[in-house]
């Protein structure tokens, strides 16, 4: 399905689904080796997803969650290599949307929150590009609640011992430093 976050649409399937995440990599002609951002709406998805949370993102999760923020951290045994792109990694998102939010929670897990686009595209950043771009491919697309604000998440990685930026986005590295001290 494609829906609203607070950053740009995503793309989003059952986290847990082979099938449902092999189609996202159909529909966006992803490269395999690249791999999903999820989403999660509560702390007890993000328990399911990764291995392990260190402090630092207890932390900026306590502090940008909801919000613009990716977090990178060890993957938990259960995900896919789809998710993961084969790496040790995953990459997880709680959006500051209402009605992402209640799409996760309503699956009761954690969905793929990857942008609506074609893989090395543009980011479509209004709803009527998104449709005519992905409508024909995917099951469902959702129009509901406020328009995404148009800037991608901010990717740190976690997995270090210090925090590395991957991807700026919405969210400024120097507010994500100073709340680690």
């Amino acid at each position: 399905m494609v829906f609203p976050t607070d950053t740009l649409y995503g793309l989003g399937a059952d986290a847990f689904s082979v099938s449902a995440l092999e189609r996202i990599f159909e529909i966006k002609l992803r490269p395999a080796e690249l791999s999903l951002p999820l989403l999660v709406s509560c702390w007890d998805q993000l328990e399911t997803v990764a291995r392990e949370i260190p402090e630092a993102a207890r932390q900026l999760a306590n502090r940008f969650w909801p919000g613009p923020l990716t977090l990178i951290l060890p993957k938990a045994p259960i995900l896919s290599h789809l998710v993961t792109g084969g790496k040790e990694t995953v990459a997880v998102r709680m959006p500051d949307h209402p009605v992402a939010l209640d799409i996760i929670k309503s699956l009761g897990g954690p969905i793929s929150g990857t942008s609506a686009n074609r893989s090395g595209q543009q980011d479509l950043l209004d709803f009527d590009a998104v449709r005519a771009e992905l409508g024909n491919d995917v099951d469902y697309v959702v129009q509901s609640g406020p328009q995404p604000r148009g800037a991608p998440s901010t990717v740190v990685d976690l997995t270090t011992e210090t925090p590395k930026l991957l991807r700026q986005g919405a969210l400024p590295m120097d507010e994500i430093l100073r709340e680690l001290g």
